[in-house]
């Protein structure tokens, strides 16, 4: 997937020819090592949506969801390191100071622009090889409750953050593997003041401090962690260490992974079966990006098992497809008559998703093409069935976008949690949209500390719950996200790169975003993408547009942020409509004029950094 030649020149690419005339070191050949400052970053005042600026920068630019791993990532490409680089010393901070969201006991999908190909990662989880369909039923064979499932060793799904970050890193990183770990260890040595927004999560958590080395760790005497308290993590600094020195074997093989299989299959209510077989096979996966026209840009993002891009994509597309709203916005906010239709476009959209999309290698792609889903025809086919009335909730039913090998059922409705995102484009002109995750905050609730036998640790995740609890419909159909052994649970991760669209080829950079927040992080990309790329808002502007979801039943505005009467009218539609808080974590950076600007969301606490 080359760039043509005459896109090639792209302004991105003018600190390279610099360093060539001036004789500077190039990607691959950094001659100095990274040191690590700590930083002067207290913690937000409060962890409750907070006006953000944006962030206009003119050689790098990286964004992440706290200001200690945006920093970490900042020094990295200060001292010329690529922005592979940054986002593993990003991932690293963020295991530490947001260990509710992200960390080496996770998993995550990362798509990289190197400046003539984009390349997608995949580190999502995998299924230990004991599991089978039923996982998440109890002795009458009905599904277990959410938390009941999540909460245990039965939701541990393989980690791969760790391995795909290194294959990354093989391809496309400038400084020393070792290095990148530095300002995690620094800080989980020295300690770092504990946020807002974690200490929230931890008073607001049941089940966390029931762990045995958990519950010591945040909640000593028995109380959360503070904001503003000093934690140190002493045993994910030595974890972090072996990594370092050792790679990702450091976790998935010896001490670190024979402690990870103990707490797992340990677990005092449900204890899972992963083993250290499970660990020391699993591989992290290349797979071909999936690149998608949409008016004047292509959109750039992960195949399955994440149906993100898919999803986003079949959003936009249907609304490609429909006549064009007069007033997109009213008084700064969506309007009622473009929620109707972009929440028609969801519903839709999501009755595709819960019907076709799975792991690749159990799943085939409807007519052999998972691009069939995209296709115009069928999408304008699909925008047919949006009327001045909603569907209603279950009303929306999936289409027929190609030949099914297997009849599947539909998914069933359930919980998606968790995540967090990161996105980064380098002086050289590589970009990354990296979103990562231990799906629920907290993951499973179960820490390890390596075998080290100090306080602290790191989380494993709960990432088999994004299987379908149930492996058949009520007809029986097989379900296509059931669980299976070895098999990646479906995610809705939507890390997505924007070109300019220069025929049917790519162009220059355009944006790199993506969000937390589990099935809704479609819809949270979706609308910024619609509001960057045809609304004409920065990305700032864009994060901080009010939220809107569907997932095919109720409709939920985000709560206080748009007028009665659009309630009153979207009801009046035939939308079942209520409020709740839709707490987002949106990073964008766009390319503008000679250089970059980025937003943060102000739901949480990133910010961008960048010179």
């Amino acid at each position: 997937m080359m760039l043509p030649p005459a896109t090639q020149r792209r302004r991105l690419l003018a600190p390279l020819v610099a360093a060539l005339m001036l004789g500077l070191p190039l990607a691959g050949q950094a001659d100095t090592a990274f040191t690590y400052d700590i930083p002067a970053i207290a913690p937000e005042v409060s962890s409750e949506s907070e006006e953000k600026p944006g962030w206009a920068t003119e050689r790098f630019a990286v964004a992440a969801a706290n200001p200690l791993a945006t920093d970490a990532g900042y020094q990295v490409l200060k001292a010329g390191g690529s922005a592979i680089d940054a986002a593993i010393a990003v991932q690293m901070v963020l295991n530490l100071v947001e260990p509710q969201s992200s960390g080496i006991g996770g998993g995550a999908f990362l798509v990289h622009f190197d400046g003539e190909e984009v390349a997608t990662f995949d580190g999502r989880e995998a299924a230990p090889a004991a599991v089978d369909g039923g996982l998440f039923l109890d002795e009458e064979g009905e599904p277990l409750a959410f938390l009941d499932a999540a909460a245990s060793g039965l939701s541990v799904g393989v980690p791969g953050t760790l391995r795909m970050l290194e294959m990354a890193h093989k391809q496309h990183g400038v400084l020393p593997w070792s290095e990148l770990f530095a300002p995690a260890i620094r800080l989980a040595e020295d300690g770092f003041m504990v946020s807002p927004r974690l200490a929230e999560s931890l008073a607001g958590e049941e089940r966390l401090r029931d762990d045995p080395q958990a519950g010591p760790f945040y909640y000593p005497d028995g109380e959360p962690l503070e904001a503003g308290a000093t934690l140190r993590n002493p045993a994910l600094a030595e974890i972090l260490r072996q990594v370092a020195e050792g790679g990702s074997s450091a976790l998935h093989t010896g001490a670190v992974a024979h402690d990870l299989v103990l707490r797992v299959q340990g677990h005092a209510e449900r204890p899972g079966t992963l083993t250290r077989e499970d660990l020391a096979g699993y591989e992290a996966k290349q797979r071909a990006p999936l690149c998608t026209p949409w008016q004047a840009y292509v959109l750039c993002g992960f195949p399955p098992p994440s149906s993100g891009h898919l999803t986003v994509m079949q959003i936009l597309g249907i609304l490609e497809a429909l006549p064009e709203v007069e007033a997109p916005m009213v008084d700064g906010v969506p309007s009622e008559a473009w929620l109707h239709t972009f929440l028609e476009a969801a519903r839709l959209a999501f009755a595709d998703r819960g019907r076709f999309i799975g792991d690749p290698a159990f799943v085939d792609a409807p007519g052999g093409d998972w691009s069939s889903m995209l296709a115009p025809d069928y999408l304008a086919k699909r925008a047919e069935l949006v009327d001045e009335q909603s569907l209603g909730s279950g009303g929306a039913k999936p289409g027929n976008p190609g030949e099914l090998a297997t009849a599947w059922g539909q998914h069933p409705l359930q919980p998606e949690y968790g995540t967090s995102h990161i996105s980064i484009v380098d002086e050289q002109g590589n970009a990354l949209a990296m979103t990562t995750t231990i799906e629920q905050a907290f993951g499973s609730r179960i820490m390890a500390d390596g075998g080290t036998g100090l306080p602290g640790g790191y989380l494993l995740n709960n990432e088999l719950t994004d299987f379908s609890f149930t492996p058949e419909d009520a007809e029986g159909r097989p379900i296509a996200n059931r669980v299976e052994a070895g098999k990646r649970p479906r995610s809705s991760m939507s890390p997505t790169l924007v070109f300019a669209r220069d025929g049917e080829q790519r162009g220059d950079l355009v944006a790199s975003l993506g969000s937390p927040g589990g099935a809704a992080i479609i819809h949270y990309t979706a609308k910024s993408l619609v509001a960057m790329l045809d609304w004409g808002l920065d990305a700032q502007e864009a994060l901080d547009l009010p939220h809107a979801i569907t997932l095919g039943g109720p409709v939920y505005l985000e709560q206080g942020r748009f007028p009665a009467a659009t309630l009153e009218g979207l009801a009046e539609r035939g939308h079942e409509v209520s409020e709740r808080e839709l707490v987002s974590g949106l990073q964008a950076i766009q390319v503008v004029g000679e250089g970059f600007f980025g937003g943060a969301d102000p739901r949480r606490e990133g910010v961008v950094m960048g010179d």
